[in-house]
């Protein structure tokens, strides 16, 4: 059982490894709710069996190709076209119409789809505005942008094609219209594709694309924090054009922005950007000449009393950065006195602390306008901590003379510390309606995953009886080529035998004979020596066996048969018998009987029938 301190240091791991993935590949997670982003990173872990975020770095460090398993773990993508056909039929017959009608003809109409994953989303907008434009007005007009961070996904978007399992939520009509059948895929028809871009964007620290007349970003922001959403939520402020749309996630909301966002509509999570803004003015001290002197004093006493009776602190500079005047709040604030009434400025704490003063005073001037910082934080020798907006203004006579400058302290302690409460307890409200929102985009997700899962095994399990089939198939013609071959084996066996037997029948004859009988091939070389030969010459079968006939050296002179030999092996006929002084094995002469036959069969050659006759 893990005890406090080890939670304590496993969530110090994970910030330090999601800085080290922020640091190294620049994904930053840091605005990711830790709940879930800890559930995923642990799912990570537990395919590579291993137990401790430390470990985990360790690992990153040493297998650059973990950081795009762990990207595709984290970067859950799930998305169709048209989801939630509710809330796109709301964007087609309500949002478009009034989009285009707002567009002038001539202006281009800009749309955002941001974490638009592979893209389904980003081609359900294009074919929504082309049911309503036409596809050749549309192709004109609009222009569609894809982001995310996810690379493998944007990929996949780019090609615009996808498995017929994407499409099947499409009516009919929209599939045939708008894709075209490639193979077993589905490709999104070229010339809308040409108007869809893709890029990726990181959405909590890439500048924003700007002039949008609508933005969708659906069921992405339920995976950042408070924090990180409020300021996507800025960034999406800034994007979208006085009266464009944001159109969100059935699982997402927009808490407490009501003064930048108008509701369009509630259940299908539709909003629209309020049109004008906060304007805010600034003033001059102003000098003027042709009143009488009483007139002058009285003003000066008012202008006097109303600074030391004002609740906020001032202070009036000359142009050479003498303090010409302190009220009295900015004495009981900042421990002045009236001996501080004319010194320099700079010699003073209050010029650098609670915030540097001397460069905005500098640049006031130089841009004669005034300059406000809100919300500067003090901290008092008590403890206690304050809040102010400054607002250092440059005095300007109605000659254009700059004289001086006048910085304002406003006390705005109060007001921040009720905004804080305030924050905090729709904070506190947020984090649990985020955390009800993730949990019931988790269970859809987990649902579809699980529905995923399904259909990968049936899918598994039909290829596994298909490859069983193929399996037996191929068992059945091995038998029946086992068969085959041992048919054929038994059939060699048979004929070997036959073989053997004609040979050894054929030797047997050979060997009865007593005369020297010599089989010579096609090519006169020996391929048959008998008995009677070798004990007639001295020479055994293995020592002239493929040896030329003509080249052999022994009793008989070869020479003298060269020509009746060629002739009975080029004509095929018998040729007369032949005798020939010769000499035995032993040397003793005698005369060699010689007839001369041809051999019938292939490739031709002769049979010499060698008897022996004593000489008288």
């Amino acid at each position: 059982m893990s005890t406090p301190d080890d939670e304590i240091d496993d969530s110090g791991a994970l910030e330090i490894l999601l800085a080290f993935i922020r640091d190294s590949r620049g994904f930053d997670f840091t605005g990711y709710k830790r709940t879930s982003l800890a559930r995923r990173i642990q799912k990570r872990m537990q395919t590579v069996k291993i137990t401790g975020y430390r470990e985990y770095r360790d690992f990153l460090e040493i297998n650059a190709d973990e950081f795009q398993e762990l990207f595709n773990t984290i970067l859950i993508n799930v998305t169709s076209f048209l989801r939630d056909t509710e809330a796109w039929s709301y964007l087609q017959k309500t949002v478009v119409p009034e989009i285009v009608a707002r567009v002038g003809d001539d202006e281009e109409i800009r749309i955002w789809s941001a974490g638009c994953s592979s893209g389904e989303e980003a081609y359900s907008l294009a074919i929504i505005f082309a049911e309503h434009l036409g596809i050749e007005e549309s192709t004109r007009r609009v222009k569609i942008y894809g982001t995310d961070v996810d690379e493998e996904a944007l990929r996949e978007a780019r090609t615009g094609l996808y498995p017929a399992k994407s499409t099947e939520r499409l009516p009919d009509e929209l599939k045939k219209k708008y894709f075209e059948p490639t193979g077993n895929l589905f490709a999104f028809r070229r010339d809308l594709r040409r108007r869809v871009i893709f890029g990726r964007h990181d959405i909590t620290r890439d500048a924003p694309i700007s002039r949008v007349d609508l933005l969708a970003c659906r069921n992405t922001l339920m995976y950042f924090n408070v924090e990180a959403q409020a300021k996507i939520i800025e960034r999406f402020h800034f994007a979208l054009n006085d009266g464009g749309h944001l159109f969100l996630g059935k699982a997402e909301m927009l808490l407490s922005d009501g003064i930048r966002f108008d509701v369009a509509n509630i259940r299908n999570r539709v909003f629209k950007v309020r049109a004008g803004g906060v304007a805010m003015k600034s003033g001059r001290f102003d000098a003027r000449a042709g009143v009488g002197m009483r007139d002058v004093n009285r003003r000066r006493q008012v202008s006097e009393l109303a600074l030391a009776s004002s609740p906020d602190s001032v202070l009036g500079l000359d142009r050479d950065g003498t303090v010409a005047l302190i009220n009295g709040s900015a004495r009981l604030q900042f421990g002045l006195s009236a001996q501080d009434v004319g010194r320099p400025f700079h010699d003073l704490e209050i010029s650098y602390r609670p915030v540097e003063l001397r460069a905005l005073i500098d640049q006031a001037h130089g841009d004669r306008q005034p300059i406000r910082l809100d919300s500067v934080r003090r901290q008092r020798a008590s403890g206690e901590t304050q809040y102010f907006d400054v607002i250092v203004r440059p005095l300007i006579t109605v000659d254009g003379e700059d004289i001086g400058a006048a910085i304002t302290f406003v006390d705005t302690t109060a007001a921040i510390r009720l905004q804080h409460e305030v924050k905090r307890v729709q904070e506190d409200l947020s984090t649990a309606y985020t955390e009800l929102q993730s949990t019931n985009a988790e269970l859809e997700t987990v649902n579809e995953e699980l529905q995923s899962s399904i259909e990968e095994l049936e899918t598994t399990n039909e290829e596994l009886q298909s490859t069983n089939e193929e399996l037996e198939t191929t068992n059945e013609e091995l038998q029946a080529g086992n068969e085959e071959l041992e048919t054929m084996n038994e059939e060699m066996r048979t004929r070997t035998a036959e073989l053997d037997e004609t040979r050894m029948f054929f030797e047997g004859v050979l060997s009865s004979v007593e005369a020297g009988v010599v089989v010579l091939d096609g090519d006169l070389q020996v391929r048959s020596w008998n008995r009677g030969a070798e004990e007639l010459w001295g020479l055994r079968t293995g020592e002239v066996y493929r040896q030329d006939f003509f080249g052999l050296d022994f009793g008989l002179p070869t020479t003298e048969l060269r020509d009746v030999v060629d002739a009975c092996n080029e004509t095929g006929h018998r040729a007369a018998q032949v005798e020939i002084d010769a000499m035995d094995r032993r040397g003793r002469p005698l005369v060699a009987s010689i007839s001369c036959s041809p051999l019938r069969g292939p490739g031709g050659g002769v049979v010499l029938l060698i008897e022996k006759r004593l000489r008288g």
